[in-house]
C-alpha cells in the first residue's frame, strides 16, 4: 500500500512538472499560444483526476481495514 500511495504522489508530481513546462515554454505566435495552453491545461486535469483517485483509493483502503488511524496521542 506504501508503494501504491508513493507511485501515485509522483504521478501527481509529474503531471504538475508537466503543466509548468508548457506553461513556460516560450511560443512565438497565436498558434502555439494555443497548443501550449491546450497541453498545460490537460496536465492539470490530470493532475486533479491522480489526486482524486488518490483521495478515493485511501477511502476505500481505510474502509476496508488495510490501513489503520493512529492521530495523535492524547497528554492526560
Amino acid at each position: 500500500m506504501k508503494y501504491l500511495v508513493l507511485i501515485a504522489f509522483l504521478a501527481i508530481l509529474a503531471s504538475l512538472a508537466s503543466a509548468l513546462f508548457f506553461m513556460m515554454r516560450n511560443g512565438r505566435d497565436a498558434q502555439a499560444d494555443k497548443a501550449k495552453g491546450s497541453h498545460m491545461a490537460r496536465a492539470l486535469a490530470v493532475r486533479v483526476g491522480l489526486s482524486i483517485v488518490l483521495f478515493v483509493c485511501l477511502l476505500l483502503a481505510w474502509k476496508l481495514g488495510y490501513i489503520q488511524p493512529t492521530g495523535l496521542p492524547v497528554a492526560r
